[in-house]
């Protein structure tokens, strides 16, 4: 049995404990590590501090760095995020749908956890502690396979909330890091299906389709982010170029940033009169179609065909011209990798048609897709944001980390 197998062995029999910890033990336990967290900070920063000295070194471009780096307003922000997560109601054990059958049975549904939980993910260390909790409230022992650059973070956090377990007497393998970050623990992990229930990749287009594609076991896709605002003709054009720098410069480097603005071409000369300047302060690179580079000139640079399918991750943003809505609907679609989409319109017939024919998890009219999170949308945080169409799609809490079972009462019926 190799290392990794036995932590995954470890976590699998973590989790059938874990799958019957009573709400308030686990609410305290989340609790704890909330507090544990916050008396620990220094040794969670100074881990942080190696982990970006590292990076900083091999010459991580910024917006990268900006995901890497906690500080302690961003810890604050996960230690809220921890009590959010205990004061949620337990979806474990709740029933639906009971009835009774004609011949007595009586049927119903019951959540249960998912059982053992892996995770691929990358950069980000706030995302090992709001995995690890999200589990731990639903029931679930995690695996999680952070990133090398993150190493140092992502171990003085998991080590603080195994000491939490230890002391309240529940197993500490309810939550393990794996220490080897090469390519082969990955290929390990997606093989190990008599132990995972489900991985779950985070991070990259290219980590994601690797995983999706060689893994046995059961894959939860998140986090690819080719989100789009389209501005339409009959848009506050004010409001829209406020939302565009918000959904494109707050954190450029997250899946929920906008990597395309479309605009109708009634409004786009007047548009990006607007949100050019908010845009400059960033120094946003622009790659336009023909139609935006001719209004736009020697600020912007010509968009190759790739340009339409890129997550940059970065201050670059692909600029489209489109001349009506249905173009601009037909564009999104055809480009979008389901995440999140948004239309900047006064016409109330044109939004809901927007909203009814856009095909994504998240589809918004007049707000800006860095809302499309799990704490922002009342789930305390994520673990991921779902693309797919198959158990959960959108910010995966509490709800989604589990599935049902039937239970079934009798009295003596046979068949």
């Amino acid at each position: 049995m190799t290392k990794l197998e036995a932590q995954c062995a470890a976590a699998k029999r973590a989790a059938y404990i874990l799958s019957t910890a009573e709400t308030s033990k686990k609410n305290m336990v989340l609790e704890a590590m909330a507090e544990a967290l916050t008396k620990q900070q220094e040794r969670w920063l100074m881990a942080n501090e190696k982990d970006l000295a590292a990076a900083k070194k091999c010459g991580m471009r910024s917006s990268l760095l900006d995901r890497l780096a906690l500080t302690p307003e961003r810890i604050a922000g996960v230690v809220d995020s921890l009590r959010q997560i205990a004061a949620l109601p337990d979806p474990i054990g709740e029933v639906d749908h009971m009835e009774t059958r004609p011949n007595g049975l009586i049927i119903g549904r019951r959540r249960v956890p998912l059982g053992v939980v892996a995770m691929v993910y990358e950069a980000r260390p706030n995302v090992t502690v709001d995995a690890a909790a999200l589990c731990l409230k639903s029931g679930n022992a995690c695996v999680l396979r952070g990133g090398s650059e993150a190493i140092h973070s992502n171990r003085a956090a998991v080590e603080i909330m195994r000491e939490v377990l230890v002391g309240a007497e529940l197993p500490e393998d309810s939550i393990s890091l794996v220490q080897d970050t090469g390519r082969e623990t990955v290929n390990e992990l997606m093989r190990l299906d008599q132990y995972i229930d489900v991985l779950i990749p985070r991070g990259g287009a290219g980590l994601i389709r690797a995983v999706a594609k060689n893994s046995s076991v059961p894959v939860i896709r998140t986090g690819e982010g080719v989100c789009h605002v389209y501005i339409d003709r009959e848009a506050d054009l004010d409001m829209g170029a406020a939302i565009l720098e918000n959904a494109k410069c707050s954190r450029p480097s997250v899946c929920n940033a906008a990597e395309c603005v479309v605009i109708h071409r009634e409004a786009a000369k007047e548009f990006l009169s607007k949100a050019v300047p908010l845009l400059d302060k960033y120094n946003v690179e622009l790659r336009c179609d023909s139609e935006a580079l001719a209004i736009l000139g020697c600020r912007g640079v010509s968009a190759n065909d790739c340009d339409w399918d890129t997550e940059y991750g970065d201050y670059t943003l692909a600029v489209k011209i489109v001349g009506s809505v249905q173009e601009a609907i037909e564009f999104i679609n055809a480009h979008s990798t389901g995440h999140s989409e948004s239309i900047i319109t006064n016409n109330r017939s044109t939004a809901k048609h927007f909203l009814d024919v856009v095909d994504a998890a998240a589809v918004y009219v007049n707000a800006s897709t860095r809302f499309t999170d799990g704490g922002e949308f009342g789930l305390g945080a994520e673990i991921g944001i779902s693309t797919q169409k198959m158990h959960a799609r959108g910010p995966l809490g509490l709800e989604e980390l589990t599935i049902s079972k039937y239970v079934v009462y009798g009295q003596g019926q046979v068949r």
